[in-house]
């Protein structure tokens, strides 16, 4: 699973409380953690003052987590936090990303500098995003997104990695169709035969996945539905939404003027949401 954490959140929401249910997973045991922080390019006074503030937020962060600082690699920054995530990111080479959100909607995002916002749209590593309006007591009830699709099959592996791991732990396995599926008589649907072979899949992981199929015209809609029906504690989605690298610098008007399934779910999920991404050498 996970076996390098990078931690980039402001500490107003729940992103520790998420880190400790992880933590409770013997796979996530090991991993390594790394906090960071940002300090924003201000007046030399300001970013002085925020500097030497920068260390004693991390060990507050470090002690909040109910982790060893010697076991965590604390990293300070200065820059735009967007950037800065995205490039420490890949320094480290981490496997996952964990931030906090506002859950602000896509214009009201890209109108504040929502840093997670853009992380979430632009990064091409696995993200977990906890939105500061949701609380969860514990991951049970899991919830994975099943499309067909190569990156389909990872965020389905990974979901049954976490599951296998949690005791009574739940594993829902949606696929959402525009339209009601009209076989012909005797044949399944192509969303049918997607969850029919991603059971069996499941089964070879040791888990048992319940199939879920969700008709609605809007994809996004269809998933965040599917969570509410199963009271999911956290929704994998696999997703190859993500603009090209060469548009980090521009403003987001292409995700303004289409429709983005995972930005969609990021806003109105009940449940945070693990981003899983289609690798870039696929």
């Amino acid at each position: 699973m996970f076996k390098n954490l990078l931690i980039a959140d402001s500490g107003k929401g729940h992103v520790g409380e998420m880190i400790n249910m992880l933590r409770d997973l013997p796979a996530f045991q090991a991993a390594r953690i790394n906090l960071l922080h940002v300090v924003p390019e201000q007046t030399m006074a300001a970013t002085q003052q925020h500097w030497e503030s920068a260390g004693s937020l991390l060990a507050g962060a470090v002690e909040k987590l109910g982790l060893n600082p010697q076991d965590v690699n604390s990293i300070i920054r200065q820059g735009d936090a967007k950037q800065t995530v995205l490039n420490v990111a890949d320094e480290l080479n981490v496997d996952l990303i964990v931030m906090g959100s506002r859950g602000l909607g896509r214009l009201r995002s890209i109108l504040s500098n929502s840093a997670s916002q853009y992380v979430f749209q632009l990064s091409t590593r696995p993200m977990l995003l906890v939105r500061d309006d949701l609380y969860i007591r514990h991951i049970n009830r899991v919830l994975v997104t099943i499309d067909g699709t190569g990156v389909g099959d990872d965020a389905l592996k990974l979901a049954c990695e976490m599951v296998s791991e949690i005791p009574g732990g739940q594993l829902t396995g949606v696929h959402v169709a525009r339209q009601d599926p009209t076989p012909s008589r005797g044949a399944t649907s192509k969303g049918d035969s997607y969850l029919e072979r991603a059971v069996q899949r499941a089964r070879k992981l040791g888990v048992e996945l319940k199939p879920l199929h969700v008709t609605d015209a809007d994809i996004g809609k269809g998933v965040c539905l599917a969570a509410e029906q199963v009271n999911a504690d956290l929704v994998v989605l696999a997703s190859q939404d993500r603009r090209p690298l060469v548009a980090r610098g521009l403003v987001d008007l292409d995700k303004l003027l289409g429709g983005s399934v995972s930005d969609y779910i990021r806003v109105h999920a009940p449940a945070p949401v693990l981003l899983v991404r289609e690798p870039e050498q696929r």
